[in-house]
């Protein structure tokens, strides 16, 4: 049974179940597959690592600023790890080990998560 590599084309032999010529054809079929899913995890990752160093940052100086001080420092709202509220209500978001919650008068308050 002739088959053809999924990615060059070319004629193959071997097992009757082989897809790629060889490894840089897999890969190359692959990463083409997954490359709008990769930029996007890339991009995301990316934004949660500047959130976490901005966060880092400011706790080590002072564990409060306004939240127009944190955008200010290019820190984007949108991106946490995860978020819940707890007893009073409050959400609290949480980017990795950090957490912060926006409180009164749009102060943003900044604690490692315990």
């Amino acid at each position: 049974m002739d088959m053809n590599c999924k990615e060059c084309n070319a004629k193959m032999v071997g097992r009757s179940d082989k897809k790629f010529c060889d490894d840089f054809c897999r890969n190359t079929f692959n990463n083409r597959q997954n490359r709008d899913y990769s930029n996007l995890m890339r991009t995301t990752h990316n934004t949660l690592r500047r959130n976490h160093r901005i966060l880092m940052n400011t706790l080590l100086k002072e564990n409060n600023l306004s939240v127009s001080e944190l955008a200010g420092l290019g820190f984007e709202f949108g991106y946490c790890t995860s978020m819940h509220k707890e007893k009073d209500g409050q959400p609290k978001h949480i980017v990795y080990d950090l957490v912060y919650e926006i409180g009164p008068f749009n102060q943003v308050f900044i604690r490692r998560n315990s």
